[in-house]
């Protein structure tokens, strides 16, 4: 699959983290992203979180390859998986300013985490489009990147709605006021998708 130029729809002037290297490493992570993700879409559909989950992975690959940001390798915090990448060169244990967890989200808002910790986070939003009405050969588009550093005070507690009856989601951690935390934080953000009814569709209405 070809890559393709998606520096038309960069943000200028969104805040990075130190050292990034620029915004156009989000474009080039972004043509990865899409390509990569083309061939993995049917998990999607059978487990949509654990397809969330892969857009975050691949994420920090890409990252680990464009910018100044290197993937954790720290044994110690395996199990965490917090942070997903370091600043290159930082010292151990990073600071919060050095550290980028990367996330994928269907939802145009929201970021959730198995924790509250400090740091830089990135979000890719996506959505799935099978019939490729809005790129050919892109049935996964990355619509907008929100690159956004975050303080423990930013997150909110949310209970577990699990219970003996059977169903529901384990305990996370969310954003508080999420739109209003992300306003100006988007680093790319295509012009042919808007938010409709809360939820990402095609600017033309196909």
């Amino acid at each position: 699959m070809p890559k393709r130029d998606r520096s038309k729809w960069l943000v200028a002037n969104t805040p990075l983290p130190p050292g990034f290297g620029g915004a156009g490493s989000i474009a080039r992570a972004v043509d990865y992203l899409e390509r990569e993700l083309a061939d993995l879409v049917e998990i999607y559909f059978d487990q949509a979180n654990v397809f969330s989950a892969l857009v975050g992975i691949f994420g920090a690959k890409a990252l680990h390859s464009v910018t100044n940001w290197e993937r954790n390798k720290n044994v110690d915090t395996a199990q965490q998986r917090f942070p997903d990448l370091c600043r290159r060169g930082c010292k151990w244990p990073p600071k919060p300013n050095e550290c980028l967890e990367s996330k994928g989200s269907k939802r145009p808002w929201a970021i959730q985490s198995h924790y509250d910790h400090p740091g830089w986070y990135i979000v890719w939003r996506y959505l799935v489009d099978p019939t490729e009405a809005i790129e050919r050969k892109r049935p996964v588009i990355i619509w907008r990147v929100d690159v956004v550093f975050l303080a423990k005070s930013d997150w909110k507690y949310e209970a577990s709605t699990a219970s003996a009856a059977g169903g529901g989601r384990t305990h996370t951690f969310g954003v508080k006021n999420a739109a209003k935390t992300l306003k100006g934080h988007a680093v790319y953000q295509r012009t042919d998708v808007v938010i409709r009814d809360g939820k990402a569709v095609v600017a033309n209405g196909h």
